[in-house]
C-alpha cells in the first residue's frame, strides 16, 4: 500500500467527517436552543467534539506518515496513538460539561423545559447522517490500515446511540416527563466518557507495546518456516507503531552453512514477511544453529 494512497484516503475521511459534523453541530445547537432541549444542545456539543477529534486524528495520521530519519529510525507511527490520547482528554472534558449542566437541571430545576417535535425530527436526521458517515470513515480506515481513522469512525458511530437517546427523551418528555430530557443528557455524557475510556485503553496499548493476538504471531511463524532452510521460528516479538508494526524473531538454520548463506536465508525471511503482511514495515531476524542451546533472555535490540 503506497503512502500516497493512504494520504488520499485519510484526507477523504477527514473532509467527509468534518463537513457532516459541522452541519449537524449547527443544526443541533440551533434547534436545541430554539426548542429548549438540553439533550439536543448536549448532542450539538458532542458533534462539535467530533470535529475536533477528527482534526486531531488526521493531524496524527498525517504526521505518522513521515519517513524514518536518523533520530527516529523506525518512523513516527506512535504519533497516531499520542493524538488518540489528546482526543481522550478532550472527550472527558466534554462529558464533564454535559454532566454538570444536566445535574443542575435535575436538582435545581434550571431551564427545565419540554422539547417540541423539531427535536425528534433533528434526532432522526442525526441517526441517518451518523450511520452513513461512520460507516464510510470506518471503511476507509480499515482500507488504509489506520487505527486513528478507524477510531474516529467508531467515535462517530456512538453518535447514533446519542441521537436515539435524544429521540426517546423528546417523545417521553412530551408525554409529561420533562425531567427525562436532562437525564438523556447524562446518558449522552456517559456514552462520551465510555468512548474516552475505550480509546485510552487502545492508544495506551499502542504506546506500551501490548502483545498482539496469538494468531498474528502464528502467521509470522508460518511465513518464516515456509522459507527454504528456515525452521522453528520462535521468540517472535511484534511492536505496533500505529498503522504499522515492527517484528523481530529467531529462526533455526543448519549450523554447518556458511555465514553468507545464513545471512541470505535471514533476508529471505524478512522479505517474505514484508510481502505477505502489509502492516509490517520492519523485520529483524536472528539466526540460531539447529540443536544449539541459546539463552533467549538475551533480547534482540529494541525488545
Amino acid at each position: 500500500m503506497s503512502d500516497d494512497f493512504r494520504s488520499k484516503g485519510g484526507k477523504k475521511a477527514a473532509i467527509v467527517a468534518i463537513s457532516a459534523n459541522c452541519f449537524l453541530t449547527v443544526l443541533n445547537i440551533s434547534v436545541g436552543f430554539i426548542c429548549g432541549s438540553s439533550a439536543l444542545i448536549s448532542e450539538g456539543a458532542h458533534t462539535f467534539s467530533d470535529i475536533i477529534t477528527t482534526i486531531v486524528a488526521y493531524i496524527g495520521f498525517h504526521y505518522s506518515q513521515k519517513p524514518a530519519d536518523l533520530e527516529h529510525p523506525i518512523g513516527y507511527g506512535r504519533v497516531e496513538a499520542l493524538s488518540g490520547l489528546f482526543i481522550v482528554l478532550f472527550l472527558s472534558l466534554i462529558a464533564w460539561e454535559i454532566f454538570e449542566k444536566a445535574i443542575k437541571q435535575i436538582f435545581f430545576n434550571q431551564n427545565l423545559t419540554v422539547p417540541d417535535i423539531h427535536v425528534a425530527i433533528m434526532a432522526i436526521v442525526g441517526i441517518f447522517i451518523n450511520f452513513a458517515v461512520s460507516s464510510y470513515i470506518i471503511h476507509i480506515g480499515k482500507q488504509i490500515n489506520s487505527p486513528a481513522i478507524v477510531a474516529d469512525g467508531q467515535h462517530q458511530r456512538t453518535d447514533i446511540f446519542s441521537s436515539i437517546a435524544v429521540l426517546i427523551g423528546a417523545i417521553v418528555s412530551n408525554m409529561g416527563y420533562p425531567i427525562l430530557d436532562p437525564i438523556v443528557s447524562i446518558i449522552i455524557g456517559l456514552l462520551i466518557f465510555r468512548l474516552a475510556v475505550n480509546l485510552f485503553i487502545i492508544n495506551f496499548n499502542y504506546l506500551v507495546g501490548k502483545i498482539p493476538s496469538e494468531s498474528f504471531i502464528d502467521e509470522i511463524k508460518d511465513i518464516a518456516n515456509s522459507v527454504p532452510n528456515s525452521q522453528n521460528a520462535h521468540e517472535v516479538k511484534v511492536d505496533y507503531m500505529g498503522n504499522y508494526a515492527v517484528v523481530s524473531l529467531h529462526i533455526e538454520v543448519d549450523g554447518d552453512l556458511p555465514t553468507k548463506e545464513t545471512h541470505k536465508i535471514a533476508h529471505e525471511v524478512q522479505n517474505k514477511i514484508l510481502e505477505e503482511k502489509s502492516e509490517v514495515r520492519y523485520v529483524i531476524v536472528h539466526t540460531c544453529p539447529i540443536g544449539l542451546d541459546y539463552d533467549h533472555s538475551q533480547k534482540l535490540v529494541g525488545n
